[in-house]
């Protein structure tokens, strides 16, 4: 049992044939080794939230919020208030409200309320119901001392949540996601565009908050799937059909685009992972992180890492995972950590190659960043120059198979683990098992010397 938990499966039916790199039995680069089984969810659980060191929250679709302490596992608190799914979470940080120190917890549901509770007893301090559609995304705006909601309308609140301006309905589509800009700039993706709304803050001419539609980037030919800060003077958007877009953050011009991943009518298509495994590929962008350098970006079942200043991707493993990549994200120690609708959360780390054992790009990829584009004679393999070439490339050093179902999401909690969400109703709490080990030796020499040492008692 253990031995299937870390990822020593036995292929069976369809596995037998999966091309996807299998870690094997052993795993002795894999640090999560120990794993607590969180049973609090009775339903889809789809979003974890960190609150600090060493409390987090999850939510899914039977609509209670759980906070967790990261160290034990212990159910804090139990939060119930919503009657549908929660859509939407975030953490407005701790700051004085009503001459008291609140922190909060932002949840929305598909019953069209949004809920702010108190992060330290759990009480509801304030109900929205007021809502025409369901909230999806929650943001906060730390600098300001603001909060948004995106849904049929994008709505500025206070931190005492009182409604400070609102923009129209949007007929046609939602707000999907948002991020924050420069110069009190918000991005906000509804359907297929990019919407830029300005925040304009109260003068002496006029008292109150407004908000001002002042940009529409319509790029994208599909619905917008992500959308993250690169850093202050850079954005980056992802879609449906596999479009990644580069924008500039000052003012909302696009650098780069790639319009597929990978091109299936091009000769590369003889690219070793799709020869072996050419189902009819799912391409959306499924998330996107970022390092501030770097991109790293779930497509499909691929994982995909862009060099901002170099314009042009490093590394690329296109069969990541059995099914659709979820969630991804790259931790302090410079590992990359995936998760997928297969139910697994891999650990991968990125090594960088010599320029002579450097893999060709396959023509079609990644265009946006000027190199791999086909030309006239496409039936020509891509040269092995410096600038088609993959510089890197990314190991799998780990396997983390407990859930059953989808993973959702993760969190890294640094010495404290790892925390998954999955549709299989379970958070797990994967540990470091050498410090585990060494916590427990520590305490049973502390035991022993408080009963008088190792010497038996006669």
């Amino acid at each position: 049992m253990l031995r299937w938990l870390l990822g020593a499966r036995e292929a069976q039916g369809h596995a037998e044939k999966s091309p996807v790199l299998n870690t094997g039995e052993e795993q002795t680069q894999n640090p999560y080794t120990e794993l607590l089984v969180l049973k609090r969810h009775h339903d889809i659980v789809r979003f974890l939230v960190k609150i600090d060191e060493y409390r987090f929250a999850s939510a899914g679709d039977d609509g209670i919020v759980f906070i967790w302490d990261v160290q034990t596992g212990e159910t804090l608190l139990e939060l119930h208030g919503h009657t549908q799914q929660v859509t939407a979470i975030t953490v407005l940080p701790s700051a004085e409200i009503c001459d008291e120190q609140i922190g909060l917890i932002l949840t929305a549901s598909s019953d069209r309320t949004v809920i702010a509770w108190n992060s330290d007893n759990g009480s509801q301090y304030q109900k929205i119901s007021d809502f025409y559609a369901t909230v999806k995304c929650l943001i906060v705006l730390q600098w300001l001392d603001l909060w948004l909601s995106g849904g049929s309308e994008l709505r500025v609140w206070s931190r005492k949540l009182e409604l400070l301006c609102e923009t129209n309905h949007f007929p046609d589509a939602a707000i999907n996601a948002l991020v924050e800009l420069p110069k009190n700039c918000v991005a906000a993706a509804v359907g297929k565009d990019l919407v830029i709304f300005r925040l304009i803050a109260p003068s002496e001419e006029d008292e109150n908050w407004d908000v001002h539609k002042i940009k529409c980037l319509s790029d994208h030919q599909d619905d917008i799937r992500s959308l993250i800060n690169i850093d202050e003077l850079t954005f980056v958007s992802g879609s449906l059909v596999g479009e990644l877009i580069v924008w500039d953050s000052l003012d909302w011009t696009k650098q780069s685009s790639e319009s597929s991943f990978w091109d299936p009518s091009s000769p590369q298509e003889a690219h070793q992972d799709i020869r072996r495994w050419n189902p009819q590929n799912d391409i959306s962008i499924q998330h996107l992180a970022t390092d501030g350098q770097l991109v790293f970006a779930a497509v499909g079942r691929g994982i995909y890492i862009y060099n901002i200043q170099m314009k042009r991707v490093i590394a690329c493993r296109s069969l990541a995972h059995d099914s659709n990549l979820l969630h991804i994200a790259k931790l302090p120690n410079s590992q990359l950590i995936s998760c997928s609708e297969d139910g697994s959360v891999r650990i991968w780390e990125f090594q960088e190659k010599s320029q002579l054992a450097a893999e060709s790009v396959p023509a079609g990829f990644f265009s946006m960043w000027g190199f791999g584009r086909t030309s006239k004679q496409t039936s020509q393999v891509t040269k092995k120059t410096p600038d088609a070439v993959l510089v890197g490339s990314l190991e799998l050093i780990g396997d983390l198979i407990g859930h059953s179902s989808a993973v959702q999401m993760f969190l890294h909690f640094n010495e404290h683990g790892l925390v998954t969400c999955s549709a299989d109703h379970l958070v797990i709490l994967w540990k470091l098992g050498e410090r585990e080990s060494r916590l427990r030796s520590s305490i049973l020499f502390e035991k022993l010397e408080q009963n008088g040492g190792l010497q038996p008692k006669f």
